[in-house]
């Protein structure tokens, strides 16, 4: 891919009414911002929640947010080209610094003590109390799905916690292929964890092939940053982008296309001419999510 572009003025003109616009959820530093974008086109942004941020996570039309007070949680409009939350309200969690969202759906939260925790949010409401999973006795880094990443190894969450291997784990991916992003290097999990790549990573994505922008078959995507760099799956292997966006990349997300968000606070688009861009203005992102049309 070619060298970032910035977005024009014209390409920043929100695109309401089009069918393919999928809406962006960025965890930051002042609060949650929700970013409209039609596949490299970057549209309007504004605060979806206030007060610092430190993980955001969606699926099924149910977002949810972890915030230094509480996580927060909503559900899209019903409409099929609606992607906004109306309204995030309050669950009771206290402060997390990591969600994930599951089938259910439920949320699952982590404290910042490594306390997890599920809550079931049929309809996009709290249906009730939050239910212990048990508790880490490590920092907790992520959540993705059931898996949680926590500075001693990687732990499935059910009823109670499994600690399932590794060490030092930054990042999990459960979507598709289960993969973890360790100190030593990427894993995906297979017969145990198999080593995909060695050096320092920080972050792993995938969509599992099913938000491609035609058919069931189309190809697995999958991201991660290692030792500085952000590397992509092509054939089964794991390849450096020539052209590495400027920031530090800390979430990835997909829709239509690819999406890239930097703890400076910029969102990288990907297109056919390459990495299309735009400042937020918001400092210390931390992840990123996708609600896409209905």
């Amino acid at each position: 891919m070619s060298a970032e572009k910035d977005i024009s003025l014209d390409e920043k003109r929100v695109y309401d009414g089009d069918e393919r616009k999928a809406t962006l959820y960025v965890a930051s530093g002042v609060g949650c911002v929700a970013v409209d974008v039609v596949d490299e086109r970057v549209g309007g942004f504004e605060l979806a929640t206030r007060g610092a941020a430190y993980d955001v996570a969606a699926r099924d039309g149910v977002v949810a947010v972890a915030t230094d007070e509480d996580v927060l949680v909503g559900r899209v409009g019903s409409g099929g080209e609606d992607t906004h939350v109306g309204e995030f309200e309050a669950t009771g969690h206290g402060g997390a610094v990591a969600v994930s969202v599951v089938d259910g759906p439920e949320i699952l939260a982590a404290s910042p003590e490594g306390d997890l925790s599920r809550l079931a949010v049929g309809g996009g409401d709290a249906d009730g109390d939050w239910t212990g999973c048990g508790s880490v006795d490590a920092e907790v880094r992520a959540l993705s799905s059931e898996l949680c990443a926590a500075e001693d190894g990687v732990y499935r969450v059910g009823t109670s916690l499994t600690h399932v291997g590794l060490d030092d784990a930054h990042d999990v991916s459960a979507t598709g292929t289960p993969r973890a992003a360790t100190g030593d290097g990427l894993y995906r999990l297979g017969n145990g964890w198999l080593d995909e790549l060695t050096g320092d990573a920080t972050v792993v994505e995938s969509d599992g092939g099913e938000t491609g922008t035609a058919d069931a078959d189309e190809p697995e995507r999958a991201h991660a940053v290692v030792d500085g760099e952000l590397v992509a799956l092509s054939a089964g292997e794991w390849l450096t982008y020539p052209d590495q966006p400027e920031g530090t990349v800390v979430g990835v997300a997909y829709d239509r296309t690819t999406y890239l968000v930097t703890g400076e606070g910029r969102v990288f688009a990907a297109a056919d001419d390459g990495w299309r861009s735009q400042s937020l203005g918001v400092p210390d992102v931390a992840g990123v999510a996708t609600v896409g049309p209905n």
